[in-house]
């Protein structure tokens, strides 16, 4: 077997690439269930599925009364809402059965990631240097994590890598048509992710600095199409006029551009010498900008997006990832092209070879850990063990030990239920009378977010819904808990549920009557 593998690595080395990529990305799609952030879940997995079920959880739609455009594309969650009308069509229901199918898909689509991160690294170098490339792409150790996720800011990068790939195939050719099809393509990662007009704007600023003026007009036609077909058409379908949700999303982010996370211009270059995973994150940083002249069309896209980026002050941590693989790219070929004509570093062969072996021994640790990380498990396990009680009206989430209450994953139940948030700025003792005598919206289930000072909370709910008792408790995850006790900004706490007896009496199979 390894003299299998030692052949694959030295004659075919995409292949061996892409199949421990698709291992370790099989490995997420089976084991990392749950959702990363709130985006990749809420705004893609909820409002498709709401959609589905006649409901529109978000109110984007004219149809929920909703009058005017919030600032999201429809075009990635459109085609979740396609996808989840076939597979029930069918008769698959399951909430976690069809999440186990979106993110075998998702895991398969990123497989061009490695694909075209080694042709676009193999025509602008070597083998070695390629074979580096696809490696990264396959087993860097958060890769395989966000492949299956439904992320924009990941699932926009195999277009923008296959963009870039028929650009620099065709160099030297005089075909046009490529930079039609590549400008259709780019047009494609713009309605997955707005913000990449910044580097399809960057590609075409290259262009025009390499005086390849008729390519840099076909390319922006190709895109000006590609962006009216998936988004202008879809606008006019829903608003009556194109591009209405890009206008909001634009005008939403300069008026909020401050109510986020603000941090200043350099966060990101450190994001990425962390994750990167020193010192090879400084070899690239170094190489990144050592390659400016030589491969611009690389270069300067990356440099724009990432210095955009840079100077707006809403700066979250996902934003910066569609360009990530062309840093690396840039990165390895400007740092070899520095280590074949430095004395120093062809005198210490040997303290560059320790340096990759410390980064993979470190990538390689985190890599089958972060895979199978079951992200936000409390949160989906919760609502997973109250789909098993259809027909949920109503659910009281208490969290008063915090100012706010995590938003729960209502795909994961049988319906839609509604709820009512008590957190240190609104207490159970304020609710109003005629809510809580409305048989209708009465919870049946309380959940209690967080073990700190149960008793007492327990009791002021009691004061209100005297007969509830309590039902289950709902572990996180361990990366939830480390990430919780790391920063207790990251709600991951462990959930406790109460039933309410006098609306849900237990059965004698599942009453436990005790207080954890």
């Amino acid at each position: 077997m390894l003299k299998s593998i030692r052949w694959y690595w030295n004659n075919e080395p995409l292949t061996l690439a892409i199949s421990l990529g698709m291992l370790f990305r099989l490995l997420a799609v089976i084991f990392s269930k749950g959702y990363g952030m709130i985006d990749d879940h809420f705004l893609v997995i909820e409002s498709s599925q709401s959609w589905v079920d006649g409901e529109d959880y978000n109110n984007w739609l004219p149809s929920s009364g909703n009058d005017e455009p919030k600032g999201h594309s429809f075009f990635y969650p459109g085609i979740h809402y396609l996808l989840f009308r076939l597979l029930e069509s069918f008769g698959f229901n399951d909430p976690q059965g069809k999440m186990y199918f979106i993110r075998l898909l998702h895991a398969a689509f990123s497989l061009l990631t490695i694909y075209f991160g080694y042709k676009i690294t193999r025509q602008l170098g070597n083998m070695k240097i390629a074979r580096q490339a696809a490696f990264l792409m396959a087993l860097l150790w958060f890769m395989p994590f966000l492949s299956v996720r439904n992320m924009v800011e990941i699932v926009c990068i195999p277009f923008l890598l296959w963009g870039v790939w028929i650009i620099v195939h065709a160099e030297n050719k005089k075909s046009l048509l490529p930079y039609l099809i590549s400008g259709i393509i780019l047009g494609i990662a713009f309605s997955i992710r707005f913000q990449t007009i910044l580097f399809a704007g960057g590609t075409g600023l290259a262009l025009l600095l390499r005086k390849q003026w008729k390519q840099s007009l076909i390319l922006g036609a190709g895109y000006i199409f590609s962006v009216f077909a998936t988004q202008g058409i879809i606008d006019i379908l829903i608003w009556g006029y194109p591009f209405a949700e890009l206008s909001e999303y634009v005008n939403h982010n300069i008026i909020h551009k401050t109510d986020y996370i603000v941090s200043p211009w350099y966060n990101y270059i450190l994001l990425i010498l962390g994750i990167l995973i020193p010192p090879v994150s400084l070899f690239l940083l170094v190489g990144f900008f050592r390659v400016w002249r030589k491969h611009m069309i690389i270069f300067l896209p990356t440099f724009v997006f990432l210095a955009f980026h840079s100077y707006f002050p809403n700066k979250q941590e996902r934003f910066i990832l569609p360009v990530l693989p062309f840093f690396i790219i840039a990165g390895l070929l400007g740092w070899y092209s520095y280590v074949n004509r430095s004395g120093f570093w062809r005198r210490n062969r040997k303290l560059l070879h320790g340096c990759w072996i410390f980064f993979w021994s470190v990538n390689l640790m985190l890599l089958p850990v972060i895979s199978t990380t079951y992200s936000k498990k409390a949160l989906v396990e919760s609502m997973t063990y109250l789909s098993d009680y259809s027909g949920e009206k109503f659910l009281l989430l208490e969290n008063s030990t915090r100012y706010g209450v995590p938003m729960v994953p209502r795909y994961y139940l049988d319906g839609w239920p509604g709820y009512i948030e008590i957190d240190k700025s609104r207490k159970i003792s304020d609710l109003d009378s005629a809510f809580i005598t409305n048989r209708d919206i009465i919870p049946r289930f309380i959940l209690f977010f967080e073990e700190k000072d149960m008793k007492q909370r327990v009791a002021q709910v009691r004061s209100v819904y005297p007969g509830i008792s309590y039902e289950t408790t709902i572990e996180p995850g361990f990366i939830d808990k480390v990430m919780h006790w790391l920063n207790p900004v990251n709600a991951n706490q462990t959930i406790v549920i109460y039933r309410n007896n006098d609306v849900l009496p237990p059965s004698p199979s599942n009453a436990t009557g005790k207080s954890p």
